[in-house]
């Protein structure tokens, strides 16, 4: 896949047919956009191009709080690569560039300086500022500058249509399976392993902490959860913690750490992706270590079953 961060490293080619949006999770509404885009391309033996945004534009024009991330730009990227998307343009999202009208956005980035043959969209695709350019706004234009557009339906489980907020709702309701349905995978994301306090191995359950690579990254409700550790092409299984640990912390700081089955290796600094595999209980607080203990002796066992389930 070839990746464009500027508009003139990517030749205008008239016989493109692209899509573009934010994609936040690239989960299986957006995958069918991508099918159809594919499928389209090859037949009229055209470009495929996906344009997409960073940062997410709610985090540039909102100043109310950062919205979490289903997938970070990277993980979009490999993300995209595997769906077999071709080239790629990342448009820096700027407020300046947030005050463009639709008509205006696509008549100077797309007509005349990417080339267009036609247009493969959502059915509720909006763009431009405020979000006033839809379907009919890229109908109109596709008549005035010969271009075709293509939507395509929401995709339903359960005749629920998937999107990414419902994704963020399951997560934060620690509803991994739901979640997981909508995304076609299990959620994950990306971090380094670091120092800690080593009170885990004080437990008899040390755990590997864990810093996000990306802070925007979402992460599930405060919790206990059955996961992948993936390190140096190794896969082990694990009991990941999301939570401000409130039986020894009174920080508040929310702290993402691992406590791999089996496992007693110096991992410092490694590259790592968990993935969740199933949510276990909520964070407690226990009136002692003791407690604590037993508690994650049964979180042990419980994980174990969610695991011989899931093989």
């Amino acid at each position: 896949m070839q990746i464009f961060n500027d508009l003139s490293n990517l030749p205008k080619v008239d016989n493109t047919i692209l899509t573009l949006g934010i994609f936040d999770g690239v989960h299986l509404g957006h995958r069918k956009i991508f099918e159809k885009l594919k499928k389209k391309a090859v037949l009229s033996n055209c470009r495929n191009l996906i344009i997409t945004f960073s940062p997410h534009p709610r985090n540039v024009i909102n100043d109310k709080g950062t919205l979490k991330l289903l997938t970070t730009i990277d993980e979009k990227i490999k993300l995209f690569e595997e769906c077999g998307i071709e080239n790629l343009l990342i448009i820096n999202f700027t407020k300046e560039f947030s005050q463009l009208s639709s008509e205006k956005f696509f008549k100077d980035y797309i007509i005349d300086r990417i080339g267009i043959k036609e247009i493969v969209v959502g059915y509720d695709h909006h763009f431009g500022k405020g979000r006033s350019g839809d379907v009919n706004t890229l109908r109109k234009m596709g008549i005035e500058y010969s271009f075709d557009v293509t939507t395509v339906e929401p995709f339903k489980i359960n005749d629920e249509a998937v999107n990414s907020t419902k994704i963020r709702k399951a997560l934060s309701e620690a509803n991994i399976k739901t979640a997981a349905s909508f995304l076609g995978r299990k959620y994950s994301f990306n971090g380094t392993v670091i120092v800690g306090d080593k009170r885990g191995r004080q437990l008899g359950f040390p755990t590997a902490n864990i810093r996000l690579n990306d802070e925007e990254k979402l992460l599930p409700a405060l919790g206990i959860y059955a996961v992948e550790f993936m390190f140096d092409n190794e896969n082990h299984k694990g009991l990941l913690s999301i939570g401000i640990r409130p039986t020894f912390d009174n920080s508040g700081r929310i702290i993402p750490e691992v406590y791999l089955y089996d496992f007693d290796r110096d991992i410092y600094n490694k590259n790592i992706t968990v993935r969740i595999i199933d949510w276990i209980r909520a964070e407690e607080k226990f009136p002692s270590a003791e407690a604590l203990i037993e508690q994650m002796q049964k979180d042990k066992i419980k994980g174990l079953e969610i695991f011989k389930k899931a093989s």
